[in-house]
């Protein structure tokens, strides 16, 4: 008989349990109430979501450019534009000015002027109705 055999067969036999088991029953259940804790917001939220607080959008504007209708406005970090309610989806550049998903060739000073841009690419096309979410 081994040596870890009879040590493990001694503390059995006077009633001890080892400390090797008492650490691994503590690290397993610090491992499952760990998981739970961190799975119950998940199973408990609606199927909704939870819902971004609203932003306000600032520089906005509404205007009918080309027979199209332009909406939409930016703040520091977002910017949301509307060509004929479709999503027109644009990207701030290091230097502070914009393109848009459209016409990603050409900067433009502001998201209204990138509107602009991209609606004179679009010509008579219309915009994808489906978000970059969606893709």
């Amino acid at each position: 008989m081994k040596a870890s055999t009879q040590n493990w067969s001694r503390a059995r036999w006077r009633g001890c349990v080892p400390r090797r088991e008492v650490l691994r029953a503590l690290f397993a259940v610090g491992v499952v109430g760990g998981t739970a804790g961190a799975l119950v917001p998940v199973v408990t939220a609606d199927e909704g979501g939870v819902q971004a607080p609203a932003r306000r959008l600032r520089n906005t504007f509404d205007e009918m450019y080309r027979g199209r209708r332009i909406h939409g406005g930016a703040t520091a970090g977002y910017t949301e534009i509307m060509v004929d309610g479709r999503p027109l989806h644009m990207m701030r550049r290091a230097d502070g000015s914009y393109l848009s998903m459209v016409d990603h060739y050409r900067s433009y000073p502001t998201p209204l002027a990138a509107a602009r841009g991209a609606v004179d690419e679009l010509g008579g096309a219309q915009l994808s109705p489906a978000s970059m979410r969606q893709l």
